[in-house]
């Protein structure tokens, strides 16, 4: 009893949702949800589903959306801008998030990059510029405990909102998508990583890639995003 005891104060959130979620990105040890996959030689292992965002387990808090910090783009594209005029894509592709986030999961209580930036400007000496975290280092798949500086950065930001829970945009990849000759259009591929971390244990708790189509970087983005809230148009 009192090991199960402990194991509860160390998962707080218990909700199955995100058990499910969790248990889809495994898919990328070669473990599906359904059972064992194998893939062909001839053929590209397909990637890992996105897993859902856990809005259930969330609901009624607060939970603080961080600034994308990282962008980029294969150079077949050919979108040197959006590389190039970097803080005005950083700030766009936030605004993307954050207005799909609360339009798609309003259970949740979200605290956006521009109240945090507000907070810590409030809060000099105290807190980081949530621009300048590194939080594109949380990319890494196999990261599980989240490394200091980062860690008291994040808790000291989402302590400033109220927030015990961090959702984390790690980095937006845009790719070619192979296309036929005769298709009219480019498209691109936008791979959105994107962790939640619970700031007080510094542990990251549910992470995903979300991945969306687009003949334009907003659009693709868009459709990334979408894909974090099934169910939904």
């Amino acid at each position: 009893m009192k090991n199960r005891a402990r194991r509860a104060r160390f998962n707080p959130l218990t909700h199955n949702y995100l058990v499910r979620g969790v248990w889809c990105v495994v898919v990328v040890a070669g473990i599906s949800c359904g059972g064992s996959a194998k893939a062909s030689p001839e053929q590209t292992p397909a990637p890992a589903p996105t897993a859902p965002l856990p809005t259930a387990g969330l609901a009624g808090q607060r939970v603080a959306l961080f600034p994308l910090t990282l962008v980029a783009a294969e150079d077949s594209l050919r979108w040197d801008s959006l590389v190039r005029d970097r803080r005005v894509t950083l700030t766009r592709a936030d605004s993307v998030i954050g207005e799909l986030l609360a339009g798609r999961a309003p259970e949740v209580t979200w605290v956006t990059p521009e109240e945090l930036r507000k907070s810590a400007r409030r809060a000099v000496g105290i807190a980081t510029d949530p621009d300048q975290i590194g939080g594109s280092v949380l990319r890494a798949e196999e990261l599980a405990i989240v490394p200091d500086p980062l860690r008291s950065q994040l808790r000291t930001l989402a302590g400033l909102v109220g927030s015990r829970f961090a959702v984390v945009p790690a980095a937006l990849v845009y790719k070619r998508r192979p296309r036929a000759p005769t298709a009219p259009l480019l498209v691109a591929t936008a791979e959105l990583s994107i962790v939640m971390v619970d700031v007080r244990m510094g542990r990251v708790v549910w992470r995903t890639i979300a991945r969306g189509e687009g003949a334009d970087a907003w659009t693709a983005l868009t459709a990334a995003v979408k894909s974090l809230t099934p169910g939904l148009p």
